[in-house]
């Protein structure tokens, strides 16, 4: 019996293995295709529908997009703004679950209930727009941070993960002498790194990506994030306009260079996911047991 369920039970791994690892291929080769159509040669990049290693490498796609010191620039307004925005979206984030978290906090489940309602309910781009502009913040970065500085999604797994610390803990603080926001910073933070972390990544990837508010409320092209200038180059590629801070005499190779589009715009938080990832699966998971 029991050398059955040995075999059994390597049998179950062996297909799991197989299955994970087509499912790892199947998730990885369109990346792969990605970064290697980037460095492929606009004829090869039409003769062949699939590319994983380039016959004749080429740069003409980087060259152009990295023609003007333009893309420093907006590379510079993103992370800026990806880094400032983060911290910002986590104090405001820490501070209102925190204060959440306390059942002696009176009317909290009328708070959780309007913070859960701006999940399935918004005002809509109009009234949004209308709001930054009479909070006088159109063509400022504020912007591009203030409307979107806490998530209410992010908001409840903080909530939830902070009502899993034991509130002997606190209690402990208080009789020492500790105040609220010396608990929060000397016990419950240190204590919630992985949900921080992890929460982290989720508003670094959404001020990293921000396109549509950069369209709507910078009019100075100078204050671009990194998307914004990204798609400029896409539509000067594909003929369709024309930006004079590019170098007209780079040919633009339109369909190797929206490769390299996808690579600029991804590599900066795939080098970041690796220092967060030990923290990622336990800070989702923890922050999601309780309701």
């Amino acid at each position: 019996m029991v050398e059955d369920r040995t075999v059994s039970g390597r049998v179950f791994a062996a297909v799991n293995y197989t299955l994970l690892a087509i499912i790892a291929l199947v998730t990885v080769l369109p990346f792969l295709h990605v970064v290697a159509g980037s460095f492929t040669t606009s004829a090869e990049m039409a003769v062949k529908k699939f590319i994983l290693f380039p016959t004749v490498w080429s740069f003409d796609a980087y060259k152009f997009i990295f023609s003007t010191n333009t893309i420093f620039r907006a590379m510079g307004v993103s992370v800026g703004i990806t880094a400032f925005g983060t911290l910002f979206s986590m104090l405001l984030t820490a501070l209102m679950a925190y204060g959440l978290s306390r059942r002696d906090l009176d009317g909290r489940r009328g708070i959780m209930f309007l913070v859960v309602f701006t999940m399935l309910f918004s005002g809509g781009l109009i009234p949004t727009f209308l709001v930054v502009r009479e909070l006088g913040m159109i063509d400022s970065y504020l912007a591009l941070i203030v409307p979107a500085s806490i998530s209410a999604f992010n908001l409840i797994i903080m909530r939830n993960f902070f009502q899993n610390i034991p509130e002997g803990l606190e209690e402990s603080a208080k009789i020492d002498g500790c105040s609220d926001f010396g608990i929060l910073f000397r016990i419950v933070l240190p204590l919630s790194m992985p949900a921080i972390a992890t929460l982290s990544l989720f508003y670094a990837v959404t001020y990293w990506n921000t396109y549509l508010s950069a369209i709507l409320y910078l009019n100075d092209s100078l204050k671009w994030p990194i998307q914004v200038l990204l798609r400029q180059i896409v539509v000067l590629a594909s003929g369709m306009d024309y930006s004079s801070d590019l170098d007209s005499t780079v040919p633009p190779p339109d369909q190797t260079i929206k490769m390299a589009v996808i690579v600029v715009a991804t590599l900066p938080i795939l080098l970041v996911y690796p220092f967060l990832q030990k923290h990622f699966a336990k800070g989702a998971m923890l922050g999601s047991i309780k309701g």
